[in-house]
This record gives C-alpha cells, sequence and structure tokens, in this order.
C-alpha cells in the first residue's frame, strides 16, 4: 500500500507543467546528444551543470535524469543508420543494427531498438520503486566503517567494468582520488596540494574536472578525425513495424536484456555500456532457430537485446545513487554533483526528508520513457537531418557554452583556464586508451573515503580493526577482494579484454 501511496505523490509531482516541461526537455536533448556522435549524456549534463543553479532541485534532477536515459534511446537511431554509435552503449547496437539497416530493414531495426529500450525502462523503474524503500532501510544501519567499505567496493568495481587495460584502470581512480586531495583537509582546515594558489584552497572544480576531461577531451578527439566518418549512411526508412517472425525472435531476447541490464545497472561501477555488451555475448550463445540470421548479418536479437539491457541499466543505477548516496557510474557520479549544487546530501536520507524529489524523480522516468516512444520513433526523419549538420558548425557552438558555464558557477576566469587544461588531459587520455570515468569516480568518492575513514578511527581511537570487526563491513571488504582476485586470474583477464573488443 505503501508504495501506492507514494507513487501516487510521486505522479502528483512529476504531472505539474513545469516538471512535465523539464522532463520533455531532458528527453529531446538526451534523444539529440544520444544521436549526435562524439557528445554522450556525460559531456552534455557536466555542461549543463550550472545551469541547474537556477531550477528547483526536482525540476533540474527531472531534466538531467531524462538526458541520461533519452541518450541511450539516441545512440541506437545513429548506430542503425549511420554505422556510427551515437551513444557508448550503442557500440554493440551497430553491429546487426548496420547490417539490417544496409538490407532495407532499417525500420523494424530502430522499432526493435525503441519498443525494447521501452520496455525495459519501464520495467527497470519499476525495480526502483520496489527496492528504494528496502534499501534504505539498510542504508540506515551503516556506520563510517561501512561507508568507507562500501566505497572501496565501489571504486573496485569501476576498475573491473572499465574497458581496457586494468592497469589504466587502477592508475584512472589513484590520479581522481589525488585530485580530490586538492584544497582544504576536513580535520585540520589546512589548505594542502594548493602551491600557494589560493584558487585552489577550495579544491579542484567537480564542474571544471567533468568538462574538461569529457567535454573538451571529446571535442579535440572529434576534430582529429577525418569528416569522412560523419557521413549518413541512409535518409530513407521506410516500414517501421517489425514482422510477427521478428517479434518472436524480439520479445525473449529483450526479456534476457531486460533482466540483465536491471541487475548490472545497480552494480559499482556497472551501468549501461557493460549491460549492452553482455546481453549481446549472452544472445550470441543463445541457439539460433533454423533460419535465422547469423549475428553479425542482422540479426534483430542483436538490436533488441542490447538496446533493453542498456536502458534498464541506466534506470537501475539510480537505485545506489538514491539509497545509498553512492555513485555506480559516472553519469550517477554528475548527479551527484547536481544534488549538491542544490544543497541535498545523496543517501538513504533523501527520502524520508525530501520524498517529493525522490518519487517525483521515479515518476518523472515513466513519464519520460512513454514521451521517447513517441518522440523517436515518428520523428526520425528529423534526427537524420540532423546528422547532416557539420562538425565544424558543431564543435564551437560546444566550446562557448562549455566557457559560459563554467565561468558561471564561480564568475572566475581561472576556472575557464582549468578546463582547457583538463580538455588537453582528457584528449591525452583518450589517444593512450585510458578511460576517464573511473577517474570522476575516484575524485566523487575519494573525499567521502577519506571523511567516512577518518571519522572510523576517530570513533575507534586509531584501531585499524574497525573494518574487519564489523560484520557488514567486513563481508562488503571480502566481495571487493574476492572482485579482484577473479579479475586478475588469467583466464578472466583473457576474456575481459575479448569482450571489451568493438567487432
Amino acid at each position: 500500500m505503501d508504495l501506492i501511496n507514494n507513487l501516487a505523490l510521486g505522479f502528483s509531482v512529476a504531472f505539474t507543467p513545469i516538471n512535465l516541461g523539464y522532463a520533455f526537455l531532458g528527453c529531446l536533448l538526451g534523444t539529440l546528444i544520444g544521436v549526435l556522435p562524439g557528445i554522450g549524456p556525460l559531456a552534455t549534463i557536466a555542461m549543463l551543470l550550472p545551469a541547474t543553479y537556477a531550477l528547483p532541485p526536482v525540476s533540474a534532477l527531472i531534466m538531467l535524469a531524462g538526458i541520461y536515459y533519452g541518450a541511450q534511446y539516441g545512440g541506437s537511431t545513429t548506430a542503425v543508420l549511420v554505422n556510427l554509435p551515437g551513444e557508448a552503449s550503442s557500440v554493440v547496437t551497430v553491429i546487426d543494427g548496420h547490417q539490417m539497416a544496409r538490407n532495407g530493414r532499417a525500420g523494424p531495426a530502430l522499432a526493435a531498438a525503441g519498443l525494447g529500450s521501452f520496455f525495459a525502462g519501464c520495467v527497470g523503474t519499476l525495480v526502483l520503486a520496489a527496492f528504494a524503500v528496502p534499501l534504505t532501510e539498510v542504508a540506515f544501519k551503516f556506520g563510517p566503517a561501512e561507508y568507507f567499505s562500501l566505497m572501496i567496493l565501489g571504486l573496485v568495481g569501476a576498475v573491473v567494468l572499465a574497458s581496457g587495460s586494468l592497469l589504466k584502470a587502477v592508475g584512472m581512480i589513484f590520479l581522481g582520488l589525488l585530485l580530490g586531495l586538492v584544497g582544504t583537509d576536513v580535520n585540520s582546515g589546512v589548505a594542502r596540494y594548493s602551491f600557494d594558489i589560493p584558487e585552489l584552497t577550495d579544491g579542484i572544480g567537480f564542474i571544471v574536472i567533468a568538462m574538461g576531461v569529457f567535454g573538451y577531451g571529446e571535442i579535440i578527439s572529434n576534430l582529429g578525425k577525418h569528416e569522412s566518418e560523419r557521413q549518413v549512411f541512409t535518409a530513407d526508412v521506410k516500414g517501421l513495424m517489425p514482422t510477427k517472425e521478428d517479434f518472436k525472435l524480439m520479445v525473449p531476447a529483450v526479456l534476457r536484456g531486460t533482466s540483465l541490464g536491471a541487475v548490472l545497472g545497480i552494480l559499482p561501477g556497472g551501468g549501461a555500456v557493460m549491460a549492452a555488451f553482455a546481453a549481446y555475448t549472452i544472445e550470441k550463445k543463445t541457439k539460433l532457430n533454423p533460419g535465422e540470421v547469423p549475428f553479425g548479418k542482422g540479426n534483430i536479437r542483436g538490436v533488441a537485446a542490447p538496446e533493453a539491457a542498456n536502458n534498464a541499466a541506466s534506470q537501475t543505477s539510480f537505485i545506489p545513487l538514491l539509497t545509498l548516496g553512492i555513485p555506480p557510474n559516472a553519469v550517477m557520479a554528475l548527479m551527484v554533483g547536481a544534488m549538491t549544487i542544490h544543497n541535498i546530501q545523496p543517501g538513504p536520507q533523501v527520502m524520508t526528508s525530501n520524498p517529493e524529489l525522490f518519487w517525483g524523480l521515479i515518476a518523472s522516468m515513466w513519464i519520460g520513457n512513454a514521451m521517447l516512444i513517441i518522440l523517436n520513433l515518428p520523428l526520425i526523419g528529423i534526427w537524420i537531418k540532423l546528422l547532416s549538420v557539420p562538425y565544424r558548425w558543431l564543435f564551437p557552438a560546444i566550446v562557448l557554452f562549455c566557457a559560459i558555464g563554467v565561468y558561471s558557477t564561480n564568475n572566475n576566469t581561472w576556472d575557464i583556464w582549468m578546463v582547457a587544461i583538463f580538455g588537453v588531459v582528457g584528449y591525452t587520455f583518450i589517444k593512450l586508451g585510458m578511460e576517464p570515468a573511473p577517474l570522476l569516480l575516484g575524485f566523487i568518492l575519494g573525499p567521502m573515503m577519506e571523511e567516512n575513514l577518518r571519522r572510523a578511527l576517530l570513533l575507534s581511537r586509531g584501531d585499524w580493526s574497525v573494518f574487519v570487526t564489523r560484520g557488514l563491513s567486513a563481508s562488503l571488504l571480502a566481495v571487493a577482494v574476492l572482485l579482484l582476485i577473479v579479475v586478475l586470474l588469467p583466464s578472466v583477464s583473457k576474456k575481459r579484454e575479448e569482450a571489451f573488443v568493438e567487432e
């Protein structure tokens, strides 16, 4: 009964004209940046964070959430039509989606992606609503030692699930933790690692790093690519509806993708990209039906399953954020940034102290998913036109908006120079094949880890055994160690390298 009452409260918040407007704006922007290659939700949310200052907290979070799950929808459009993943989680959709488009079946491919996404989005939101209350109750049992151990698990998870080299992922996390140490010491109030620069005594701004590494870094990287890589493949999409045979193949694939995505979204370090890869791998392992198109040649299951998985994961990744205050991936780390801008401390107290925000956000996701279906399928023609805008017109606008956004947060030119420096750093990371997402997680979790570590040691009078004598803390650390051991096994390590290779 409580769940129904809570959802009724959520829908009463989400159905106000202002929140409906921002949900629509978020979904529209999400689809837009999903369609445009090279501009992901991470960079967009980083650019728009300063703009949320002026908005009510609920409206701001509804809009940012809409951008995140909207990008999962939009990314499939470019993946199918242009052979370019508009978004990182659509990398695997390219394999079979584009082949379907080449075979004249772009319509069913887009419909499979859209309907799979809609179903998974709705299920993901349902899981979020159902698990939120019991998980929040568990979260209240957490002390500083448990929070520290949970964050260790989150960072280990981010290492395990980061693409590319394991060593590079660990290095990125440590770099993020070190950048988080810059500023004023929590306990003594002494400035550290500020190098006598007054602007650094408050630490490096989260928005500065996010915009530099993801916004400017991506732009510099994209400018290095040849323009021919951005050509539209087809502007003609006929017959949107999948056949009866397509539905027979789609339905079980969507169900498998949704269940897998819902689980992987909750895990620390998981998220939409990992869910899409895992769903595609499972579909490839599932036996082909007689007369079914092989994978890599235009199999509809290869479109429906990853798209369902990345959407389910993007919804359920809000669970650890809203219930424990721990961001499971880089986009959720940005959501933490958005909450702190509005003086909301993410964690279990959000549900009790701010139920309108909590349940309003959940209800808006249902509304958002319905909006996205309406936005995506009938308006495919418009999105195709958009793909033909030359990048040389797009990038100056992005650079300008980033600079304005950063300046407006502190009215300080120092931040603009810092963004430029981190832009070069971000580009270097891309060139070296180092994934910047673990850095952002390390940067967000670093200060929180330090605070909880020192608090736990203060309460235990300097006794380090507090982390292993408390049952919950010890079990979280044991899971983290187990994860590390598993991923370091040579056979697993080899398989991991293979899983992240784009075909």
